[in-house]
């Protein structure tokens, strides 16, 4: 589900971050990437992150880099949060992973 405003998209991530699902995933994520400026991604509802699935997340923060957008992960489960301090990466994707997605709403 992708809900745009003002140059800004917003994903909320659905299904599993997996092997399985890292290809679809990735397709899905870097042309949400190039229609906007901004990219906000849900990681709310993951139940299950593997290693390709942290790939395809970091690929899409390299490319955000390269093209100067701005990639907010927003939300994360417990199943990101804890790939996320596995691979000491919290700083790497911002200053908003890890945050709950109410607090950034107001």
């Amino acid at each position: 589900m992708a809900k745009a405003k003002q140059g800004c998209k917003r994903l909320i991530m659905s299904d599993d971050m997996t092997i399985y699902n890292a290809a679809a995933q990735k397709e899905k994520l870097l042309q949400a990437l190039l229609a906007c400026q901004e990219l906000d991604i849900d990681l709310s509802k993951v139940g299950e992150m593997d290693t390709a699935g942290f790939q395809v997340l970091l690929l899409v923060k390299r490319e955000s880099m390269k093209a100067n957008k701005t990639l907010r992960l927003l939300a994360q489960s417990n199943a990101v949060k804890e790939l996320f301090s596995l691979f000491n990466t919290n700083a790497y994707f911002g200053e908003q992973a890890g945050l709950d997605i109410q607090a950034t709403q107001g």
